[in-house]
């Protein structure tokens, strides 16, 4: 199978347009080309009026070898007729497992939260025969929909179950990106986008270059997906909360996890326990620093939520071709490096989406962005980020967890602007330009439950925060046409972009300083979004699998 890539087709293409494409390409005739599969479809937007498809193909020719050989010649001799072809052996993107389990394990592995990351970690270790347990301290993820509808509804909060904390993770509630930019040489990120197709998910998302699956598919797919965990062995336990880890340390000093206590004060004995946890499980991330586990502040984002109508959002990316199918709800992506050094961008663009209410802690406003499949919803949002450090901790505390003490600051700020009923602060973007405060909404509605307050968000966010921000609207502008109307509005405050801690790990996944502790996933610092976090979780369920298998050998060659 050869890959062949840089196929670009109008986007009203006919359908057979594609394999003529490859034909011509590869200078065969039909009856020369078995078959083709697409890999991968993106377009090329920078032309408004006329935008291209862009398609790699995976392709089966009883004439492969010599294709490739003539593609190696011209590509180092580029000599030949126009641009070399870019052809290449199709990868092998089959999953292999790095183990299987015996017969008979001494002790279960654990794995502690059920989002993306602690779903893919049982998935892969369940299907290794490792049947593993999970401790969710959320509850299924169709109670926990109920529990979430009730604070967008009712403005009642449930520390447990809410839009951070339940099967799926924060994920579900979400737009169900599936993409992202992390190195994925050995192709985890495929294993992660076929596990969804069987779960459910439309086909689209193997080749689509930003699939995304909104939130009501994902309930349904994280169902099936525990389904098939629970089939194969694992076991899930809801509404269990982990409040200690059990450490031991041995008599040559090196710390090993020997299980953990939940909130009902039973204990778990485990050798080997996956920290899944999510960016918000600030409760555990201090027990784990008070029992000694090596953690380390890192940075994050700050910012507001911002809606646009999704009509100038398409009109300024695709021109006379927006609402295109094939194209869709267009997205955006923005950067812009500010004159006090800091740096303010996009995050979690949601096209057709609605802005929903975050918080899982009471007496604070955090907000997110969601959107469905359809992405049919009259406004677009994105969170608007300024980038901050550990060093911008040190006024909110010392240590670690400072980054923590920042979030909690901002957020119980922006529910005391909200008028202390889960409401948010807003303001309208040419009135927060224009350092005045808003007291009437204008053709923008935002779609924040249960509601905003109109005021003035300048002591919202630090100084720096609000500088950057105000100097970085006019400059999207710039580069999305109609960005920076006065009736679009900013919603506060954005706190969880990513982890304010990571907690540090070796190369063999365990703890940087106790023998059996996984950190995985956003929580820990190492994957930001769904895709990334599922991959991570691969990672960690084989780091145990190795682990685990090691450790039965030592002990079978001591027995």
């Amino acid at each position: 199978m050869l890959r062949l890539t840089d196929i670009k087709l109008p986007l009203d293409h006919a359908e057979p347009a594609l394999a003529d494409a490859i034909l011509a390409r590869l200078g065969i005739g039909a009856d020369e080309l078995n078959g083709y599969t697409v890999v991968k479809r993106s377009y090329d937007a920078r032309k408004r009026g006329a935008i291209v498809l862009i398609y790699t193909v995976d392709v089966d020719s009883p004439r492969a070898p010599e294709l490739l050989q003539r593609a190696q010649a011209e590509t180092a001799s580029a000599s030949g007729a126009g641009s070399p072809i870019k052809l290449g052996p199709a990868p092998d993107t089959t999953y292999k497992f790095v183990g299987r389990a015996p017969a008979q394990l001494p002790l279960r592995p654990l794995v502690i939260g059920m989002g993306p990351c602690g779903l893919f970690a049982a998935l892969v270790l369940a299907q290794m025969g490792f049947r593993p347990i999970v401790l969710e301290r959320g509850k299924a993820v169709r109670e926990r929909t109920v529990d979430t509808f009730g604070l967008w509804r009712k403005k009642v909060l449930n520390p447990e179950s809410n839009v951070q904390f339940g099967e799926g993770g924060a994920g579900t509630f979400s737009d169900g990106k599936l993409y992202s930019q992390i190195s994925d040489k050995q192709h985890h990120g495929r294993k992660v986008l076929t596990e969804f197709v069987a779960a459910g998910a439309p086909e689209e998302i193997l080749y689509v270059s930003k699939p995304h699956i909104g939130t009501f598919r994902l309930v349904s797919m994280v169902e099936h997906m525990r389904a098939t965990i629970e089939a194969l062995g694992g076991e899930i336990r809801f509404s269990h909360r982990v409040d200690d880890l059990l450490v031991e340390t041995d008599a040559a000093g090196v710390r090993h996890v020997r299980g953990v206590t939940l909130a009902s004060g039973e204990q778990l004995r485990a050798d080997h326990v996956v920290m899944a946890l999510g960016h918000s499980a600030r409760d555990t991330f201090a027990m784990l620093h008070a029992r000694g586990v090596y953690v380390e502040a890192k940075p994050f984002s700050i910012g507001f939520r911002v809606e646009h109508p999704q009509s100038l959002i398409d009109r300024a990316r695709f021109g006379p071709q927006a609402g295109h199918p094939i194209l869709g709800a267009a997205d955006y992506k923005l950067v812009h490096h500010c004159r006090n050094g800091r740096s303010v961008y996009s995050f979690c663009m949601c096209p057709g989406g609605t802005v929903v209410a975050a918080a899982s802690e009471p007496g604070r406003v955090v907000t997110n962005g969601m959107s469905q499949y359809s992405r049919n919803e009259r406004n677009a949002n994105a969170a608007i980020v300024c980038g901050i450090t550990p060093e911008d901790y040190a006024p909110y505390g010392e240590g670690p967890l400072a980054g923590i003490a920042l979030q909690r600051h901002w957020e119980a700020l922006a529910f005391e602007l909200g008028g202390g009923e889960y409401e948010a602060p807003a303001q309208l973007v040419g009135d927060f330009i224009a350092r005045r405060a808003s007291s009437e909404l204008g053709e923008v509605k935002p779609s924040y439950t249960p509601g905003v307050r109109l005021g003035s968000l300048d002591a919202s966010l630090p100084g720096y925060a609000i500088d950057a921000i105000r100097e970085a609207l006019p400059a999207f502008d710039k580069q999305l046409r109609g960005f920076a109307m006065h009736d679009a509005v900013l919603t506060g405050v954005e706190t969880r972009t990513s982890s304010p801690v990571r907690i540090a790990r070796g190369a063999d996944g365990h703890s940087l300083n106790t023998r059996g502790l996984f950190p995985a996933g956003e929580g820990a610092g190492y994957a930001g979004g769904i895709l990334s976090a599922g991959v991570d979780g691969i990672k960690t369920a084989e780091a145990v699998a190795l682990s685990l298998l090691a450790d039965l050998s030592r002990a079978g060659a001591h027995a």
